[in-house]
C-alpha cells in the first residue's frame, strides 16, 4: 500500500480493540485518496498473479486471489458501512463516483484473459489436484464468477458487458439515495390534542423525539421510518392522517421529482436483460438462479403461486372481519390499505384480549438484546461482553466481545439499533472483516470476524427505555441470526466464509433464529415490564403465542406479491413500463385492493439496490427450511436440545459456503423439506389439510 501522506493509515491499519478499526481517527475526506491507492495496489497484485510464470496451482492462483486486495477490502468495508448507516452529502457524492469505478475495476479482473486461463486450467484438472471439498467449492466459485463476468466472451462483448455493469452500479446507488432522500425529507408534524387520538405513550415519545430531531420541539413527527409509520397506522384514530401518511409512505421513489425511481427501474431492467443475453441465459432470473437451491424461475414461481392461493384466501377472510368491525362502528367506507393495520389491531385485541400497546411495555430493547445473546449461549456456548467506551462509527453503536465456553475470543459484534436520518431504512447485517484462516502479507494469520447489525428502532426520549413491537423484536433476532452465521464461521477461505452462501440459503440462519424469541422459557425470562420488572403474565404470554398466526393472510399477500412482481420483472424479455407490469401482475393475481405490495417497485431496494434482484423469493424459500429445521428441535421436546444444537452449528452456522447448501441441510436434518411445515407455521393450512394434497 503506498505510504503517501494523504492516505490515512487508520483506514487500513486497524489497531483498535482486538483489531477493530479506529473509527475516531477517520474523516469523510480520507476515502477518495484511499480508494485510488487501494484500487491501484489490488490491480498490481492481480497482474502479478496473472503473469506468474510458474504452472498454475491452487496455492499460487486461487489462494493468491483469496488474499489479494486486503487494503481495498478494508477501505470498502468502512466506506459502505458509512454509506448505509451514517451517510451525508460528502459520502453520497463519493458513493456515486466509486460505485461505477468499483464495477469497472472488478470487470477488468473478471475479463483478464491470462488470469482466467490459470483458473480454467485448474478447473479442468480439478479431479486430479487432490483438493478438499472446501477447496473445490472455492475453485468452483472463482471459475463460475469469471464465466459470469464474461471471461469466455469475445473482447467486444466483454467491453459491452463491463460498460453495462458500470451503468447498473451507478443506477443502484442512485436508486437507494433517492429512497433515502424521500424518507429523510418528509415528516408529518402534529400538535397535541385530536391529532394524537389513539396514539399510546410509547409512540408519542418516539414521535416527540423525531420532531425534536427536526427542530420541532414540543410537537410530534410521523416519519417514514417503519418504527414510527407502522405503529402510527396501527393506533391512530384519525383516518385522514393515516391515509395521508400511508400514501406518502408507499409513494417513496414515485413522485415526479428529482428522486423519482421509475426511469431507473426501466433502465436497470433493460440492462440486466442485456447482461443475461450476453452470458447465454434466456433472462436475468435464469442467470441469478443458476447457482441457488431453487435453480430455475419455474421452481420459484411454483412455490410462490402455491402459497399465494392459500394466502389470498386467508386474507379474504381477514378482510371480511375488518369490514364487519368498520360497519359495527357505524362507518360505511371500504377496507383500504390505510385501514388494515388499524382494524386488525382492534380485532386482535378482541379475539385474543390483548393489544400491541399492552405487549410493548414488556419488550424492552435491552432485554431483547440480552435474550438474543442468551439463546446463542444456550445453543452454541457463546457469551457477549459489552466493551464500554470503545469508539464506533456513531455514538449510538455498541461494541461487544463474543467469547466461547473456554473464554476464547470468537468475534467482535457491533449493534446499531436506533433510526436516524443519516441511515437508510430497514435492518441488515454486514461485516468489517470475515473469518478465515489464511496467512496475510502483513503478518496477520487468519482474521477474527467483526460483524455488525443495523436496525431502525425508534429512539426513546432521554431517560426512557426503548420499547419494541413484537415485529421489532423478531427483526432483532433475525439480524442477530445473520450475525451468528458470520461470527460462528469456521472455514479456511474468505470467499466461502459466513454468509458467503447462495441467496436462498442465506436467510435460513436468520429466520430460524427468530423461532427462539417466542420459546416460552425465553419470553418468561426477558419479557419483563419496564417499570415494575414483573415478567409478562402467563395469561398474556399464552395470548401472544396463540396469536402468532394472526393476520398471516395479510402478511403473506404483502410479501408474495412483491416476490412475484420481482420474478415477472426478471423473466420478461422486455419491460418498457415497469409500473404497467406491476399493475398487470397484481391484477392477474387478484391482489386485494385493501393490501399493497410490501415494497412497491419504486422503493423496492432489495431488488434495485440491495442484491436481491430475482431473489426476493429467497425469504420464503428459506422459510420452508427454517420451519422444518425448528421442527427438528420441537420433535425432541426441547427447544435447546444439545445434540440438535451441535448439528445445527456444525452443519449450518459454521460451514458457510464450504459445502453445497442442500448437502449441508441434509447433514443437519437428514432430508430436504416440503413446504408443509412452513404453511402450517404461517397458519395457512393444517397438516391434515395438506395430507391429501401435493403441497
Amino acid at each position: 500500500m503506498p505510504s503517501a501522506p494523504e492516505i490515512n493509515p487508520a483506514l487500513i491499519e486497524w489497531n483498535g480493540l482486538h483489531g477493530l478499526p479506529r473509527f475516531d481517527a477517520l474523516n469523510d475526506g480520507d476515502f477518495a485518496p484511499a480508494f485510488d491507492a487501494a484500487l491501484s495496489a489490488h490491480e498490481k497484485e492481480i497482474d502479478a498473479i496473472a503473469g506468474n510464470p510458474e504452472v498454475p496451482t491452487f496455492e499460487n492462483t486461487v489462494v493468491a486471489l483469496e488474499i489479494a486486495g486486503d487494503e481495498l477490502s478494508r477501505v470498502s468495508a468502512l466506506f459502505w458501512n458509512r454509506a448505509g448507516a451514517h451517510t451525508n452529502d460528502t459520502i453520497q457524492a463519493l458513493e456515486r463516483d466509486i460505485s461505477p469505478k468499483m464495477s469497472r475495476h472488478y470487470s477488468k479482473i473478471g475479463m483478464n484473459a491470462a488470469l482466467f486461463a490459470r483458473i480454467d486450467a485448474l478447473w479442468e484438472a480439478r479431479e486430479s489436484l487432490g483438493l478438499t471439498l472446501e477447496q473445490t467449492r472455492v475453485l468452483e466459485r472463482h471459475w463460475k464468477g469469471f464465466v459470469k463476468s464474461g471471461a469466455k466472451l469475445p473482447k467486444r462483448e466483454q467491453e459491452k458487458l463491463a460498460g453495462i455493469n458500470e451503468k447498473l452500479a451507478g443506477l443502484g446507488t442512485q436508486f437507494g439515495q433517492n429512497v433515502l432522500a424521500d424518507e429523510k425529507n418528509w415528516a408529518l408534524i402534529l400538535s397535541d390534542g385530536a391529532d394524537l387520538d389513539g396514539i399510546p405513550d410509547f409512540l408519542k415519545d418516539a414521535m416527540a423525539a423525531a420532531a425534536r430531531e427536526r427542530g420541532e420541539e414540543g410537537k410530534f413527527a410521523v416519519t417514514l421510518s417503519r418504527s414510527i409509520i407502522e405503529p402510527f397506522l396501527t393506533f391512530s384514530e384519525r383516518r385522514d392522517l393515516r391515509e395521508l401518511a400511508f400514501k406518502t409512505w408507499v409513494a417513496r421513489g414515485e413522485n415526479d421529482g428529482a428522486s423519482d425511481n421509475r426511469g431507473i427501474i426501466r433502465d436497470a431492467l433493460a440492462l440486466r436483460n442485456e447482461v443475461a443475453k450476453l452470458l447465454g441465459y434466456g433472462n436475468f432470473a435464469e442467470l441469478k438462479l443458476d447457482n441457488t437451491m431453487a435453480k430455475t424461475p419455474e421452481a420459484v414461481n411454483h412455490l410462490l403461486r402455491q402459497v399465494w392461493a392459500k394466502a389470498v384466501k386467508r386474507a379474504g377472510e381477514e378482510e371480511a372481519d375488518i369490514a364487519k368491525l368498520i360497519a359495527a362502528e357505524g362507518k360505511n367506507h371500504d377496507v383500504m390499505p390505510w385501514d388494515w393495520r388499524h382494524y386488525a389491531e382492534k380485532i386482535r385485541a378482541q379475539r385474543f384480549n390483548f393489544s400491541e400497546a399492552e405487549l410493548k411495555p414488556y419488550l424492552q430493547l435491552e432485554k431483547i438484546i440480552d435474550a438474543s445473546f442468551d439463546v446463542a449461549g444456550r445453543l452454541f456456548g457463546i457469551r457477549a461482553i459489552e466493551k464500554k467506551g470503545v469508539p464506533a462509527y456513531h455514538p449510538d453503536v455498541r461494541v461487544f466481545e463474543i467469547r466461547d465456553r473456554e473464554d476464547r475470543l470468537v468475534a467482535l459484534f457491533l449493534g446499531d439499533y436506533f433510526a436516524r436520518s443519516s441511515k437508510r431504512s430497514g435492518a441488515w447485517m454486514s461485516s468489517f472483516q470475515s473469518q478465515h484462516k489464511l496467512p496475510l502479507k502483513n503478518g496477520r494469520h487468519g482474521e477474527l470476524p467483526i460483524i455488525y447489525n443495523v436496525c431502525n428502532f425508534a429512539k426513546p426520549a432521554e431517560g426512557k427505555p426503548a420499547l419494541l413491537s413484537l415485529d421489532d423484536a423478531r427483526t432483532l433476532f433475525h439480524e442477530f441470526g445473520h450475525a451468528l452465521h458470520g461470527m460462528l464461521s469456521n472455514v479456511t477461505y474468505p470467499s466461502v466464509s459466513g454468509t458467503g452462501v447462495s441467496r436462498d440459503f442465506v436467510e435460513l440462519p436468520s429466520q430460524l433464529y427468530e423461532h427462539w424469541l417466542t420459546v416460552p422459557a425465553i419470553l418468561k425470562q426477558y419479557a419483563v415490564h419496564f417499570e415494575t420488572g414483573e415478567p409478562m403474565p402467563q395469561v398474556l404470554l399464552a395470548k401472544v403465542l396463540a396469536a402468532r398466526t394472526f393476520n398471516s393472510g395479510f402478511n403473506t399477500v404483502e410479501f408474495t406479491s412483491s416476490a412475484l412482481v420481482d420474478m415477472a420483472f426478471h423473466t420478461r424479455d422486455k419491460v418498457e413500463d415497469p409500473m404497467a407490469v406491476q399493475s398487470e401482475v397484481l391484477s392477474e393475481l387478484g391482489m386485494p385492493k385493501s393490501i399493497v405490495m410490501r415494497h412497491a417497485s419504486p422503493h423496492f431496494q432489495h431488488i434495485f439496490s440491495g442484491g436481491y434482484s430475482a431473489g426476493y423469493y429467497s425469504y420464503m424459500w428459506s422459510e420452508v427450511l427454517d420451519a422444518d429445521a425448528f421442527a427438528a428441535f420441537e420433535e425432541t421436546g426441547d427447544a435447546f436440545n444439545r445434540e440438535m444444537a451441535v448439528k445445527l452449528k456444525d452443519n449450518i452456522y459454521s460451514v458457510g459456503g464450504a459445502i453445497d447448501p442442500e448437502e449441508a441441510y441434509k447433514a443437519f436434518r437428514g432430508k430436504l423439506p416440503s413446504p408443509d411445515a412452513m404453511l402450517v407455521k404461517k397458519g395457512l393450512a393444517t397438516f391434515e389439510e395438506l395430507s391429501g394434497s401435493d403441497a
